[in-house]
């Protein structure tokens, strides 16, 4: 039975400019006979094709930290939804601590979705929204409310105020929802993420497991954030970069001496198969 590969994308796979280089690019694909290769990330299905062109990938990809499970070519395999009335009582809690979050949707079985925000954006939110000024699928609204089928809900600020944000939200729903508190690698700043309580790597692993028909036993990852704890778990190998965050490189089996710019992941993969 094939070896498998997945990665995280942000920080790990990609370079800290969103780019793969060649060298990854080449090293990566010269598994693609030989090995099942996939990715889990925080990233939608959008974006996630663009950075990953002329790349292998041969498993369902694990999307928006879990909550989409789909093909590359747009084949849904799971989805992990919060419900409006839901995300809506969770706007409305951030409402009250002055702040507002990035709610992502999606809108059809196409795979189109929607990444809406609100006109009061922060100083973290506006630096995000320029990076997606060409981008269709934005959507700003004065009074902002979730869709119909959401899949996560994402506040960027200080971290204080999320731990206020989050120990309010989960008073009101417990151990309903999934919640995800991590620091933000280059911005200074920390992301509170909310999700369906089984939105995550983790579960993602194992729908991807059994759409794809593969042992656990063979499995090796790679990441570098809290969001990456959960497929380190279940991983026979699980590989930190250099620059991860200090509790991932805890439960990693391997932390590698180079950073996502330094090619991490493809420097480890190349040493694989030179012995």
């Amino acid at each position: 039975m094939k070896n498998i590969y997945i990665t995280d994308l942000d920080h790990t796979f990609l370079r800290s400019d969103l780019s793969v280089s060649d060298y990854t690019k080449k090293i990566w694909n010269s598994y693609e006979n030989d090995a099942i290769l996939g990715i889990a990330t925080a990233r939608t299905y959008k974006k996630t094709a663009q950075f990953l062109e002329g790349i292998s990938v041969s498993a369902p990809m694990i999307l928006l930290d879990g909550a989409l499970i789909a093909t590359m070519d747009k084949k849904i395999i799971d989805t992990k939804f919060v419900d409006k009335e839901t995300g809506d009582a969770i706007i409305d809690e951030g409402v009250k601590l002055g702040i507002y979050p990035f709610v992502l949707s999606l809108v059809d079985n196409e795979l189109n979705e929607a990444f809406s925000y609100s006109t009061t954006l922060n100083g973290y939110q506006s630096e995000i929204i320029k990076r997606y000024s060409n981008d269709n699928h934005t959507h700003e609204f004065k009074s902002l409310r979730a869709m119909e089928n959401n899949f996560k809900i994402v506040y960027m600020a200080d971290e204080d105020i999320l731990i206020e944000l989050e120990k309010n939200i989960k008073a009101l729903f417990g151990e309903e929802l999934k919640y995800i508190l991590a620091p933000e690698a280059y911005m200074g700043c920390h992301f509170l993420t909310i999700l369906h309580k089984d939105a995550d790597k983790a579960h993602g692993i194992q729908s991807v497991s059994e759409a794809a028909g593969f042992d656990l036993n063979k499995l090796t990852v790679f990441g570098d954030n809290y969001n990456d704890i959960g497929m380190f778990e279940l991983a026979n190998s699980a590989v930190a970069v250099a620059n991860a965050q200090e509790g991932v490189k805890e439960k990693a089996d391997i932390v590698l001496p180079h950073t996502n710019d330094e090619d991490g992941v493809a420097r480890y993969l190349e040493a694989l198969k030179n012995g």
